[in-house]
């Protein structure tokens, strides 16, 4: 809870509680109940063990009926170990590894069926987004640089949720169009989750002479890196996931360093993805003066999944109520959810897939969904706007 990553969890969680609440609580067949929160500090960043022993206690000792949250995967993996032993409900908000629920519940459904994952997307997933938005990138360093084959640097923090993204870039991105983006991959940097510094792997970038940065970082080393690319003005365009640079603050906590930043995000501002996301966002905002990041909206569209299941189920029944979470099919303020029969959410067009956003005068917008086509389909959202790339990064490079 002292990263924003779990911050943001609470929040988002408080903010669906005091609304159920407020419009009267649950209806469980002939019973109406409130919900309570309890705020249970994992220290998951920094500890597996820490993780699983907060859930165990939370379950034994204060006696919790359902649990909402988990962002590291690897302490995730542990934390829903405990949970499923106790038969517990677990729904994650925030861990994206695919082995969280592929393999366990598919493979051995009466132990893991109490898992389930509003968000992100797995790792598989994020996998194909954050590439859509690379995809972006290069394609503009192609157009307007005027380099046919653009270098990629692959900058991933040290994480099980990272290899399998890592591995798929590192696949597609030397691959020829169609299939992949006929590029070059630079080399491959995997720094700490929690680094304070990344001078070296930027500097050992520039050396490589890479035009576009992928990033996997999900962790507190984001900031380090937007502080430290910009400060260094690397030549590169950093482009994919960066957790921290979905906040409001991230300006401010880059020490202004960090515009042209770009990153995949579950919201930006003034784009409506569902008839509920600017309210969710407006709501979030008056609460907390903060702009949600991917685990509040995760956390907050847990809570309504949790309580549209229980109201079906018409008990508190544990195995009703799997079931009926099973059969979700409910809109939250990044898309809609409906679980897979591995209990993820499921991705792509009309479902949940997310936004790519970038930071450009100060501010946050959204550069993708623009005239994305899957099959006869094409997407777009009000307020999306073109990528840009850095001016320092034109000037480096353009032929």
């Amino acid at each position: 809870m002292a990263f924003v990553q779990g911050a943001h969890t609470w929040y988002g969680a408080t903010l669906a509680a005091e609304e159920i609440n407020r419009a009267g609580g649950i209806q469980v067949g002939d019973r109406r109940y409130r919900i309570e929160l309890l705020r249970v500090d994992t220290n998951e960043m920094l500890s597996v063990t820490d993780a699983a022993t907060a859930v165990e206690r939370a379950i034994t000792a204060q006696r919790v009926d359902f649990l909402v949250g988990g962002f590291r995967s690897e302490a995730v993996l542990a934390m829903t170990e405990v949970a499923a032993d106790y038969k517990r409900i677990f729904i994650i908000t925030g861990a994206g590894l695919d082995g969280i629920l592929a393999g366990r519940v598919d493979r051995n459904y009466e132990r893991f069926k109490y898992l389930f994952r509003v968000s992100p997307n797995r790792s598989s997933d994020l996998a194909r987004t954050s590439l859509l938005l690379l995809g972006e990138v290069v394609q503009a360093v192609r157009q307007q640089l005027g380099i046919p084959r653009p270098k990629v640097a692959i900058l991933a923090e040290r994480a099980a949720w990272a290899d399998p993204l890592v591995e798929t870039a590192t696949r597609l991105i030397a691959a020829p169009p169609p299939q992949g983006y006929g590029a070059e991959v630079a080399g491959t940097w995997r720094p700490s989750a929690v680094a304070t510094d990344v001078t070296s792997e930027l500097t050992a970038i520039q050396r490589a002479g890479a035009q576009v940065i992928y990033t996997v970082l999900s962790g507190p080393v984001g900031v380090p890196f937007g502080r430290d690319w910009g400060r260094l003005r690397i030549p590169a365009a950093p482009v994919g996931i960066n957790v921290e640079a979905q906040q409001e603050t991230w300006l401010k906590a880059t020490d202004n360093l960090g515009n042209y930043v770009a990153t995949l995000s579950s919201l930006a501002p003034g784009v409506a993805i569902t008839p509920k996301t600017i309210p969710f966002i407006t709501s979030f905002q008056a609460r907390f003066k903060e702009f949600p990041i991917y685990t509040a909206s995760g956390a907050y569209g847990a809570l309504y999944v949790l309580a549209d299941a229980l109201n079906r189920a018409g008990s508190l029944d544990v195995e009703a109520v799997v079931k009926a979470l099973e059969a979700t099919d409910l809109v939250g303020p990044s898309g809609r959810i409906v679980f897979d029969k591995t209990h993820d959410v499921t991705w792509g067009p009309g479902f949940t897939t997310g936004l790519g956003v970038q930071w450009v005068g100060n501010r946050m917008q959204a550069f993708w969904p623009r005239n994305w086509r899957v099959g006869d389909k094409v997407i777009s959202y009000a307020g999306v706007r073109p990528y840009q790339l850095p001016p320092w990064v034109v000037e480096a490079w353009r032929r």
